[in-house]
């Protein structure tokens, strides 16, 4: 059995200008699980355990998939976070640029995995790079800090999403360890 997920892999440039802005905010705000900016990633599919026809059914979609959709731009947007503002659970940094087609990509991975016997993903698509897991109530200080870093500037860092990535994850200590199986390039613009 496999964990596997479908995602679009980042550039090592946007990784290091995100790996930047990680350790501006573990300084700033130490009590938060920060990521190794290695493992970033815009899953567009998580699949879970698999077994191995599961993941050759699961490859072929994304192999279909990727034959069929342009490359296109994306650009790193503000960062935000998921739950209350009083009780965040994550932090992202969101993501910007030609957001349709990667919609449009998102869809017809879930549609491809769908005709596959997939199950679909209950909540909608949202694009985002998770840059932090909050396991425990935060202190105002913390929640204060992290209501200000929301209004800076996002990072500047764009990139061509050019490859749809078949990962493996395993659940490691301290951190989940992604290795790309397969990568299936997106057509040409």
């Amino acid at each position: 059995m496999t964990r596997t997920f479908l995602a679009l892999e980042l550039p090592d440039a946007v990784r290091n200008t995100l790996r930047r802005r990680i350790e501006r905010l573990a300084r700033m705000i130490p009590e938060v699980r920060w990521v190794d900016p290695a493992g970033l990633h815009v899953t567009l599919a998580f699949l879970d355990e698999l077994d191995d026809a599961q993941l050759e059914a699961a490859t072929q979609a994304a192999a279909t998939v990727a034959g069929v959709h342009a490359s296109f731009a994306l650009r790193l947007a503000g960062i935000g976070t998921f739950g209350s503002a009083r009780s965040p659970r994550v932090v992202w940094v969101g993501l910007a640029g030609e957001k349709t087609p990667l919609l449009a990509l998102q869809s017809a991975v879930a549609d491809a995995l769908a005709a596959r016997g997939f199950p679909r993903e209950a909540r909608p698509f949202s694009p985002h790079l998770t840059l932090a897991r909050i396991k425990k109530p935060l202190s105002d200080d913390a929640l204060a800090t992290l209501a200000r870093v929301q209004h800076e500037p996002p990072p500047d860092a764009t990139w061509r999403a050019d490859a749809i990535a078949v990962m493996k994850s395993e659940l490691l200590r301290p951190a989940a360890r992604y290795t790309a199986l397969s990568r299936w390039p997106l057509a040409l613009p």
